[in-house]
């Protein structure tokens, strides 16, 4: 088994595209690349802490490359802004690939650079790729977000989508 850490705006839209992928075998959405110890949601909330929303994805790589994962993230977030992703704005929302071993850093960057030539956005491929640091679980009603609330789930994923579709839908 291997670990990816992804952080693509909210948590809760990006647990379900990697959700339902063969070769997953756990998905949990926490926190990272912060100061506190043990942060809190609200802690998060603050911008004070300096951790991200991420999602930890635990999976086969001989039954799913780490390049697939990859493919999956790039087609949930908007790798050109910086700031936050759609609705959701600061930096606990940011777009960054944590990277646990050097190969992953290295498929990370070339991915990166592939989209980045691709033409597909106008804008400059502003997503991170960072070394992972300690990963803090979110609380329980954060887990599986998407199941337990899927009316609020599809409203907040509303913006998300339209840009995916916009961008994306070739795929």
């Amino acid at each position: 088994m291997e670990r990816a850490i992804f952080a693509g705006g909210c948590f809760w839209c990006m647990v379900q595209p990697f959700d339902e992928t063969p070769g997953v075998y756990s998905i949990v959405s926490g926190y990272t690349g912060g100061t506190t110890i043990n942060p809190t949601y609200e802690d998060v909330l603050t911008h004070t802490t300096g951790h991200t929303e991420a999602v930890e994805i635990i999976f086969d790589p001989e039954k799913l490359p780490y390049e697939t994962l990859l493919d999956i993230y790039w087609q949930q977030t908007d790798p050109t802004d910086a700031f936050g992703q759609f609705q959701d704005r600061g930096d606990n929302y940011r777009p960054v690939i944590f990277y646990t071993t050097e190969e992953q850093k290295n498929l990370a960057l070339a991915s990166r650079k592939k989209l980045a030539g691709s033409g597909r956005f106008d804008k400059p491929i502003v997503t991170t790729i960072e070394p992972a640091q300690t990963f803090y679980p979110a609380e329980d009603y954060h887990q599986e977000y998407y199941k337990k609330h899927p009316e609020n789930s599809a409203r907040n994923h509303a913006r998300r989508a339209a840009f995916l579709q916009e961008h994306w839908e070739d795929m």
